[in-house]
């Protein structure tokens, strides 16, 4: 089975000195998409994607194409593909097929690129462990009886595993950055507002954020490059100029601050987490970055946060699913008991159990004691690292506290699960951009380091991880089940 390059940027110099065609590269694409062992797809299109490879070479034979033509990228199942079935991994949506593509699926077709197919992840993107999905858990190429992170699960394996040169995930409190880290690929969310959600699946509308997985920074920034941009059907967009996103990339660090927070250093965290994040830290301070201590002391609270805005807008969210629009429909006697057939059987344990958690914190009696009172505290955690990038250029933390853990170790403690994204979702609360890139290996398994950086900060956020990435060679490291 044909191999594909390592990069986008790999693929798209062969494609232009004509040594592979873009019908070639999907070949390979899709035939490793179908040789999948990770349960990482749940449909492989391959007459969509090969009637956009033949577009692609023609476009390349008449010259001036974008970077990402030719280029085959996998899109997790929560973003809307027209006449792809979409799915959002749950029962409740088996069978529809949406009548529109989401913005960045549009732009991404304009760019050039080639849609394999679409990948698994947990029901709804509820989940830190893509374990919650109704068509079964998504394992980890590096040990496939170990979780590969979620939301997106299945968008990272696919580019872990060499069947698919970038894909895109959402990010609501962690789910791109954390299976980013945990599958050992660089995972980016953007800043709130960088990017169009129309189209995509809403969970919690005021943190859902649509981001890239790709093996180099480089490669992310080409991504973000297609997708970065004012929508007229998405009024949280923000219409800001044109920038090139790799203008950065080889400056260094040197004379930048990088802030430390003690609070992202906690007890519990895996010391082969830490070891490797230190010495991370290290490398940037004999690149001539200064470390700086940073406070964030209101991570403590973010968790709770997190999960009363969450479940909160979810629950609103996914009144919609009701079994009369679309979606799965069962019958009931009366319009009631077919509400409570439809959503008992088309939902999962998890998504039923966010539902109740934010239908009881926006109830009569509740909503100020727990919503508002979440939302206050929001703004405060905004505060916070608004005071922290005063004193530095971006803030370096570890991703994840864990490696990979094992299939079936947390489905049972819903809060230790959560517990997995509390250095992601401060990001997400605070609308703040974060990468995720390879920082070595603990246990056999990928450790992430994360760069966030201040509001439409990408280029500094870019640079540092680029510096890093740079100076070793931890995001070449593959799974050796990558090779079969």
């Amino acid at each position: 089975m044909r191999s594909l390059p390592g990069t986008i940027t790999e693929a798209a110099a062969l494609l232009r000195r004509r040594e592979i065609t873009a019908i070639e590269l999907t070949d390979a694409a899709l035939a490793r998409a179908h040789a999948d062992r990770f349960n990482a797809w749940l449909l492989v299109a391959d007459d969509h994607a090969r009637a956009q490879a033949k577009a692609a070479d023609d476009r390349l034979a008449r010259g001036s194409a974008p970077p990402l033509t030719g280029i085959p990228w996998a899109c997790k199942d929560i973003i809307g593909t027209k006449g792809i079935e979409t799915t959002a991994a749950s029962k409740i949506l088996k069978g529809y097929v949406p009548p529109y593509s989401a913005t960045v699926v549009e732009r991404l077709d304009a760019a050039g690129a080639v849609t394999v197919g679409k990948t698994n992840l947990d029901e709804f993107a509820m989940g830190s462990s893509n374990e919650n999905s109704a068509f079964g858990p998504v394992k980890n190429p590096w040990d496939t009886t170990r979780v590969p992170g979620g939301s997106s699960g299945g968008s990272a394996v696919a580019v872990a595993a060499g069947e698919a040169l970038f894909a895109l995930g959402t990010d609501t409190g962690g789910s791109i950055r954390q299976p980013g880290a945990l599958s050992g690929v660089v995972g980016m969310k953007p800043t709130y507002g960088r990017v169009s959600r129309y189209g995509v699946v809403a969970f919690a509308s005021s943190l859902d954020q649509v981001g890239p997985f790709t093996r180099t920074v480089e490669d992310c920034a080409i991504v973000c490059q297609a997708l970065f941009g004012k929508d007229p059907n998405d009024a949280t967009t923000m219409d800001l100029a044109a920038e090139d996103l790799r203008r950065d990339l080889d400056r260094g660090v040197k004379g930048l601050r990088i802030g430390v927070p003690k609070e992202f250093f906690i007890d519990g965290m895996e010391k082969g987490v830490e070891r490797a994040v230190r010495d991370a830290l290290r490398e940037y301070e004999r690149q001539g970055a200064e470390l700086v201590d940073v406070s964030l002391s209101l991570t403590y609270h973010g968790l709770a946060v997190y999960y009363i805005i969450q479940p909160a807008e979810a629950s609103s969210n996914l009144a919609r699913y009701d079994g009369v629009r679309y979606g799965q429909r069962v019958e009931g006697r009366d319009l009631l008991d077919t509400y409570r057939r439809t959503r008992g059987q088309g939902f999962g344990a998890e998504v039923k159990r966010r539902m109740i958690l934010g239908t009881y914190a926006l109830s009569a009696g509740y909503y100020d004691a727990y919503y508002v009172k979440a939302q206050k505290v929001r703004t405060l955690i905004k505060a916070e690292f608004d005071r922290a990038f005063a004193k530095c250029d971006a803030i370096v933390t570890p991703t994840s506290p864990t490696v990979a853990f094992k299939i079936g170790a947390k489905v049972n403690d819903p809060l230790a699960m959560y517990l997995n994204d509390v250095f992601t979702l401060p990001g997400n609360i605070a609308g703040l951009p974060g990468v995720s890139i390879p920082c070595g290996l603990s246990e056999g398994l990928p450790v992430g380091l994360q760069i966030m950086a201040n509001s439409f900060q990408e280029s500094t956020m870019f640079r540092v991880a680029a510096a890093y990435e740079r100076a070793t060679k931890h995001h070449e490291l593959r799974p050796k089940e990558m090779a079969a």
